[in-house]
């Protein structure tokens, strides 16, 4: 039987998604593609929003911005067997951004505005048009998902360039002193603007890690970890089409793909629980495509969680792969971090198998771990501090 998925969190204004210092702060996925690809049937779909949606372009201006739950299994059986009635998921912000033009790097259709509003975000769902529908128009004037995820990562391109071009213009004036470590900025610029140039991006992460130590004011676009989501209609051949042309043009470049029916999906985030958990049975539907969006979204922000039960509650902490307990305690709240004295760990594997924590503890399972202890991916914790 499928639990119903958690009512989310609301917000109306677009909150910049950032890191203070090594603290995880709000992280943030963009929606972006052409006018018309259904990045906002998608987002309602996501979200429940309720934001407006029209057949013309520019429909959004101000992005809207919905907070979604991570499905994950593991909640509830952890929570189950703890015996908790209080279950928070872990979660994902979405931003849903107006749909860029040809020319937006030159300010067409808004474009700098919209620009600037992708680098506010930590990773891109590229939303591509894969349906036919006379009703909605195409601002190419015909269904080409290749030709338009190509535009928009033209763009992209250009804009980032322009981007380089300037980081680069100030380093090379702060060099002429000779300062070893601008020269060290000067090779670094110079080398990601010839590899943007070149065209299609491959290497983003290492990309992404140059810039991040050499020049992060350059805030680049198309080094964002990046997921396609291609909306396609009901089936067809055309579909299938479509989807393998998709794949192939974004497996070039290392991108992943899911293909939705986000007009479907979004019908469906409508319904109640049960008649949703009907639908899909009817139709034959195993798994909820937008689940698939969700996890692949967390899976881009490198996010792992790790669970904390307290007071007849369960809560999935998505933090950063690579923190401390110490980093981990502060996710909670900022005295677990200050006055941190010991984590009280089980992984989740092993909770489920022993059944409760006396008998973790009695098998070995249970370990008391320091503040340098690097947090795994499902372990449930609990931490002690002094006030």
């Amino acid at each position: 039987m499928r639990t119903s998925r958690p009512s989310p969190v609301i917000t109306l204004s677009c909150l910049t998604a950032i890191r203070g210092g090594d603290r995880l702060t709000s992280l943030q996925v963009g929606i972006v593609g052409l006018p018309n690809a259904g990045k906002t049937t998608l987002f309602n779909a996501l979200s429940r929003a309720g934001a407006l949606v029209a057949s013309y372009p520019f429909t959004t201006v101000d992005p809207n911005v919905g907070v979604v739950a991570v499905p994950d299994a593991r909640l509830d059986a952890v929570a189950g067997l703890a015996d908790c009635g209080k279950r928070i998921p872990a979660s994902v912000r979405f931003v849903d951004i107006a749909g860029l033009v040809e020319g937006a790097s030159k300010g067409e259709g808004l474009g700098n505005r919209f620009l600037a509003n992708i680098r506010d975000v930590d990773a891109v769902l590229h939303v591509v048009r894969g349906f036919e529908a006379p009703d909605v128009s195409h601002v190419a004037g015909d269904v080409n998902p290749v030709r338009d995820a190509e535009l928009i990562e033209t763009e992209l391109r250009l804009a980032d360039l322009q981007s380089l071009s300037r980081e680069l213009s100030k380093a090379r004036q702060a060099a002429k002193g000779g300062d070893r470590e601008c020269r060290v900025r000067v090779e670094c610029i110079e080398q990601v603007e010839c590899e943007v140039n070149e065209g299609t991006v491959t290497n983003r992460e290492l990309l992404s890690k140059r810039l991040d130590q050499f020049a992060p004011e350059a805030r680049l676009l198309t080094v964002k970890p990046t997921l396609v989501v291609l909306n396609v209609g009901e089936g067809g051949g055309e579909s299938v089409t479509h989807e393998h042309e998709m794949i192939e043009w974004a497996a070039a470049r290392g991108l992943p793909v899911v293909t939705v029916n986000a007009e479907i999906e979004a019908e469906l985030a409508e319904l109640d629980p049960e008649e949703m958990e009907e639908f899909e049975r009817e139709m034959g539907i195993e798994e909820e495509s937008l689940e698939r969006v969700v996890r692949e979204s967390y899976r881009l922000l490198g996010l792992i969680t790790f669970f904390s039960i307290d007071s007849g509650m369960c809560q999935a902490w998505p933090i950063p792969l690579g923190y401390t307990a110490s980093k981990a305690a502060g996710r909670i709240h900022t005295d677990f971090e200050r006055g941190f004295v010991k984590a009280e760990v089980v992984h989740q594997d092993d909770f489920l198998a022993c059944g409760c924590f006396s008998v973790a503890k009695d098998e070995g399972a249970l370990r008391i771990e320091g503040r340098d202890y690097i947090v795994q991916d499902g372990d449930v914790i609990h931490f002690k501090f002094a006030t």
